[in-house]
């Protein structure tokens, strides 16, 4: 915090040595003046009258320079402010730029106690806020920095500079994101903005599509998403993340036919063992309902055979039996994908826990 205080007491010191010095020479000059009474030539005994215009004149001159004194200590006191903030800002601006986070976050914390609605310190603190909630283990530590951040930004839109800034609505939206599903609607709606404000981020596709995912607005979701997987085919190649993503998309619009290419090329792209799992998973989702169970037993036994276990594929193999009027056998994948994940909501109701 030392770097917050030094310019402030500068100007300070500056203040004081003014007034001292210049209160020092008003007091020389009205003494100089007084004792002009006493000056060599001068009859004391006959000069009353001037004498009482004499101290007049002073009283005035006295007067003046303690209001000039008064005036230039208020601008020096201003100006020292102005400068004092404009330090600040620039040593702020730094930490955040050099990414010691933590000490951003606090020295805006501690400024803003005096400045509540300042632009850039609502805006540093907030930013701040969100580098430390994603860096934490923690998920209750993680959310308190969220609603910190949130806090801080939303306290910034209200000021002039920040009403339309695209940056506080990309934050925002990235921030309510990890505030979970139930505040999948304001991620959009600021990911939306950010975007309407002509602020470009790579990743906005990608949280507008999860978000509208979890509103269920999947025609949306797929929108979001093709545009994600356009960029990363451009650069890096397709994501197996984002085919995947596409075709539950797909899937719950009742599309399979739409979603089947995205999980083929997904199986086909991807190094990801669970990856690979999944869009198998989905694939024998898709060629159960369509009749196909020997197919879609081949998909799950891959899974199987070349992943390990998994609660998942171990409850639509029970599925597939239960198809088959197979009761014992379905219970029984049902049981083994219980004692893999107990939490598995589609298995616990077949099992009626």
């Amino acid at each position: 915090m030392r770097f917050l205080r030094a310019c402030p007491q500068k100007c300070a010191q500056i203040v004081r040595l003014d007034l001292v010095i210049s209160i020092a020479l008003v007091a020389i000059f009205v003494d100089i003046l007084l004792d002009s009474d006493y000056m060599p030539g001068r009859n004391s005994r006959f000069d009353y009258g001037g004498r009482v215009k004499r101290r007049h004149k002073v009283q005035i001159i006295a007067g003046i320079c303690a209001a000039a004194l008064i005036i230039t200590g208020i601008i020096v006191f201003f100006s020292g402010k102005k400068s004092s903030s404009g330090s600040n800002n620039k040593d702020l601006a730094q930490l955040w730029k050099d990414g010691s986070y933590l000490a951003a976050f606090e020295v805006s914390e501690h400024e803003l106690q005096e400045k509540p609605m300042d632009f850039f310190l609502l805006m540093i603190h907030g930013f701040s806020a969100y580098q430390i909630a994603i860096a934490q283990i923690n998920n209750f530590d993680m959310l308190s920095y969220i609603d910190r951040a949130i806090w801080a930004l939303r306290k910034a839109q209200l000021t002039k500079q920040g009403e339309h800034d695209g940056r506080i609505k990309y934050a925002l939206g990235r921030a309510y994101h990890y505030k979970g599903p139930a505040y999948a609607e304001l991620c959009v709606r600021y990911l939306e903005e950010a975007r309407a404000a002509a602020f470009y981020a790579e990743d906005i596709p990608q949280f507008l599509g999860l978000a509208y995912a979890s509103v269920h607005d999947y025609e949306n979701s797929i929108v979001a998403f093709s545009e994600a997987l356009n960029a990363e085919e451009e650069k890096d190649g397709p994501s197996d993340l984002l085919l995947l993503a596409i075709a539950r998309s797909y899937i719950e619009l009742r599309d399979a036919s739409s979603a089947r290419p995205y999980i083929m090329r997904a199986i086909e792209v991807s190094r990801d063992w669970n990856a690979i799992a999944q869009a198998r998973l989905l694939l024998a989702g898709i060629l159960t309902n369509e009749g196909d169970t020997a197919g879609a037993e081949l998909q799950i036994r891959t899974v199987l055979s070349e992943g390990g276990e998994n609660a998942e594929a171990h409850y639509r193999l029970g599925v597939l039996y239960d198809m088959r009027n197979d009761y014992y056998r379905a219970r029984a994948e049902w049981r083994r994908a219980y004692s893999l994940d107990p939490n598995y909501t589609p298995v616990r109701e077949k099992l009626n826990l």
